[in-house]
């Protein structure tokens, strides 16, 4: 840092850019009585939705902004637009920004958004981060993304100030590019306030009003204002790193933490207008063309929280920092250069001329940073009509396009069209956002990885242990390598070396004065895992499989979302939410699916038909009429729980719907020799005539009583049984004792995932998603098309049924011996067709497979 402050003299505290600070204020005395949406906000986000919705035909829209337009981080954003992520959906979003701010709107407004096409590099230091960025350039195609591998002599005929020695390659998209924010956000409340939307800036929001329902839930009945009360059933909060602060006015919780996040401005650079932006992703750095100068920044390992801070998990503050301010509209911080100087070295190694020119100017403002570095997205679980659109990790500029397209079609039609279950606050439990510890924990760590190389078995460090199931401690030393899910520590696969597995508390990766875990098992571990080749355990997880396949296996699947639904609609209910016949008689078990509007698959789950019981509520409930238990993968639980609540209570209808997750284990008993096993341990009858596959029934398991169904996720003879919470431990070790002379081991989901990958069985937010229909999935099995009862879904699958299909789900294998992980691109006659969606190694075909979506299948 010492040399580039060395040519620094006076140096200001300013973006390169034009802003809308200065611009004349409006006066306003009132605003609108009424709107059928109110976004808050100003910036990137809000400008985008309030766009979108009068693009789809919403008029009566008003967008509120305490300040002027841009206010707060959009105004000294570095405004880059990069294209090509690991992601499908990313790289979608992202391609539609491109095309809106680089030439829809200006066509539509005539005001320049700014936008200047220069082209971006991903700079790949080694073997990995190239192969990285060889999937993300093939994954791009089935977008019309162009991108090319480049040597590093070629990367330096792009871009000639750039120092090539040490580089393996570089990734080069040339539609990349940057935007001018003023111009974009003009441009897009410009063309909202054309269609009939209400830019109303200068006004505070000061509460939101809101009533109770029939069934004791909140909903948004307005939006209290300086100048008066606008009533609205719908609210969207898109106001960045004070988000929480409107979030609170509703009695919403919004999990994001605000951070100091910075760039700096060179003096001018002979030769450098118009070059490439580089990503060095090893470096943890970014260089953007300002003009004739640079601008560069990047992910420090120990970013400046904004806000009271516990870093060591105690009552003892760390580092105790004032909130932002409300008033702190165009501010910024000033500097500090201890904590940029992370950024220096690499910024002058990739390009040396940075080291002889001096900075201009430092941009230091607040941004917002959410646990899995992904926005929040979609209504909130807690208020109804209260909807998010913030956490966008300085990334809301390049998504804002996209997700304020997805945004206004969920605010207008009830979903979005694209699947958003990653950015969706649906993906996070109520005792993950509520727990303080966890947000800041994971969202540090989410920044300090931002730019690491994402492997396919990446697992966090941060914010672990925070929901355990019973099993976990004899598990734990039976050798369980947990990995998280939605908060749960879930068994990944089992070290019987007795080196230790043991998640420890959050190190912070030294930072903040914490001491770095030495000695760290666990850590070593995943280590060994993060390859894009067959992982140092590939053999390990052969075993297990093969065991299941050929013996019996134990898993663990306690993270489960486990929910009742009880009382006089239930039927009504079960027949119209799941695509599959409810009808069936008690005792009964039926894999289902939950659709869309668009008969696209909201969720994939099993529904058990029960009896009324004897009133223990855990595994055997009292109850007249009709009752149902569905069991539904942990990581989707709480989606497909708010999923169903939802349109309970639109249709009124006259049920409970119960959350059991956290009062039942789940241990499934898999493999030919699963029912031995369990005969051994109860008197009930197991035969194929006694328990048929897909029924379900309460029996005792070596003196406890436990719901048992006869299912399986990995095509095997087995019983999934639902054990209240003081039995576990004691069903567990009465099963493996038992099992021994069976060969019976324990299992993770690394062999479930392969497992089930071999058999056809489909993952939710992989194979199948919301975009994705049971016709084209090869699920019409789960659908009751030729009964004449009706289901949410059903006009729009008939639709597609009697229209044909245009696209198709194929498995796919390959005989050379090399891993597949899903993303893969499919070819066929020199075109790419789709893309292999989940893949793993199938150990029982001794090759890799995978599935994907082929479009006009032939």
């Amino acid at each position: 840092s010492n040399r580039v402050r060395w040519y620094s003299k006076n140096i200001g505290e300013s973006v390169p850019y034009k802003t809308l600070k200065d611009q004349a204020k409006e006066q306003i005395s009132k605003v609108p009585a009424s709107a059928d949406v109110v976004v808050v906000g100003g910036g990137s986000l809000g400008a985008n939705t309030i766009y979108h919705l009068t693009k789809m035909g919403a008029t009566n829209v008003v967008l509120l902004e305490k300040d002027q337009l841009t206010a707060g981080t959009t105004w000294h954003t570095a405004g880059l637009v990069w294209r090509l992520r690991p992601s499908d959906q990313e790289i979608e979003i992202l391609n539609y920004t491109r095309q809106l701010v680089s030439h829809t709107l200006e066509e539509e407004t005539g005001i320049s958004t700014g936008w200047i096409q220069k082209g971006g590099l991903f700079i790949a230091s080694n073997k990995e981060r190239l192969d990285e960025y060889k999937r993300m350039m093939t994954l791009g195609k089935n977008f019309g993304v162009e991108s090319y591998v480049l040597s590093p002599a070629e990367s330096k005929e792009v871009h000639p100030l750039m120092h090539v020695d040490d580089m393996f390659g570089a990734l080069y998209s040339p539609g990349d590019g940057d935007v001018d924010p003023a111009g974009l956000i003009t441009s897009l409340t410009r063309a909202a306030s054309n269609k009939g939307a209400k830019i109303v800036q200068n006004c505070s929001v000061t509460g939101i009003s809101t009533s109770i329902n029939d069934f004791g839930v909140p909903f948004v009945t307005g939006v209290q204002t300086e100048f008066g009360e606008i009533k609205t059933n719908c609210v969207v909060n898109c106001c960045g790193v004070w988000a929480p602060a409107l979030g609170k006015l509703a009695g919403v919780t919004v999990p994001l933490v605000p951070m100091k996040h910075a760039y700096v401005v060179t003096e001018r650079i002979e030769g450098v207008h118009n070059l490439p932006n580089i990503r060095d992703h090893d470096a943890s750095v970014y260089l953007k063309t300002q003009g004739d100068a640079i601008s560069f920044g990047g992910y420090e390992p120990d970013p400046i929280f904004t806000d009271l801070l516990l870093l060591d998990g105690s009552d003892q503050l760390i580092m105790p920092i004032l909130p932002v301010p409300n008033d702190f509209a165009f501010g910024l911080y000033e500097l500090d250069w201890d904590v940029f100087a992370a950024h220096v070295d690499g910024c002058v190694n990739r390009m040396p001329v940075l080291a002889e020119t001096g900075i201009k100017s430092t941009v230091c403002g607040p941004e917002s940073f959410t646990a899995d570095h992904k926005p929040l997205m979609g209504e909130s679980y807690e208020v109804r009509g209260f909807y998010f659109g913030c956490g966008f990790n300085s990334s809301g500029m390049m998504l804002g396009g996209g997700c304020g397209r997805e945004l206004a079609k969920w605010i207008l039609h009830g979903s979005p069209d694209l699947d958003m279950f990653g950015y969706d606050i649906r993906r996070f439990a109520p005792s993950m956002t509520n727990n303080n510890r966890w947000v800041k924990e994971r969202s540090h760590e989410a920044y300090a990885k931002n730019y690491a190389l994402v492997f396919p078995r990446d697992e966090p460090l941060a914010g672990r242990n925070m929901r355990k199931d019973p099993f976990h401690q004899v598990l734990l030393e039976a050798g369980c390598v947990y990995q998280e899910k939605h908060g749960w520590e879930r068994p990944s696969w089992f070290d019987t070396s007795g080196t230790g597995t043991e998640v420890l508390p959050y190190d912070y990766y030294g930072s903040y004065g914490n001491e770095s875990h030495e000695n760290y098992p666990y850590r070593d571990k995943l280590q060994h895992d993060y390859t894009f080749e067959f992982t140092e355990h590939h053999d390990i997880i052969k075993k297990e499989c093969l065991n299941c396949r050929n013996n019996v296996a134990a898993f663990n699947m306690s993270y489960f979302g486990k929910f009742y639904l009880l009382g006089p609609d239930s039927q009504k209910a079960a027949d119209w939410i799941f695509s599959n016949d409810m009808t069936k008689p008690a005792g009964n078990s039926v894999y289902t699916c939950m659709l869309n509007k668009n008969g696209g698959i909201e969720g994939d789950m099993i529904v058990n038909m029960i009896h009324s019981g004897d009133g223990n509520l855990s595994i055997s409930p009292s109850f007249d009429g009709k009752g149902f238990y569905v069991t539904v993968g942990g990581a989707v639980a709480t989606y497909c729980f708010e999923h169903i609540r939802k349109i309970i209570e639109q249709k009124k209808w006259n049920c409970r719907l119960m959350d059991l997750s956290e009062d039942l284990g789940m241990l499934s008993i898999q493999g030919p020799k699963s029912r031995q096993v369990l005969e051994s341990l109860t008197s009930t009858d197991l035969s194929n005539e006694g328990f048929p596959f897909f029924t379900n029934k309460v029996i005792d398991i070596a003196g406890h009583k436990v719901r048992a169904i006869r299912a399986t996720f990995v095509g095997e003879l087995g019983w999934e049984l639902h054990i209240p919470k003081e039995s576990c431990v004691p069903v567990y070790e009465a099963i493996m004792k038992a099992g021994a002379s069976h060969n019976i081991c324990n299992s993770g989901y690394r062999a479930i995932d392969t497992l089930s990958l071999e058999k056809g069985f489909r993952h939710w937010h992989a194979d199948i998603r919301p975009e994705d229909t049971p016709l084209e999935a090869a699920m019409a099995f789960t659908c009751k098309m030729k009964s004449d009862v009706d289901f949410f879904g059903r006009q729009a699958l008939q639709r597609q049924k009697d229209e044909g299909l245009t696209r198709k789900l194929y498995c796919f294998s390959v005989n050379d011996h090399i891993m597949l992980h899903g993303l893969e691109t499919i070819w066929r006659n020199g075109q790419v067709v789709g893309f292999l969606r989940r893949s793993d190694f199938a150990f029982s075909l001794g090759k890799s497979i995978g599935y994907g979506y082929i479009s006009a299948p032939e």
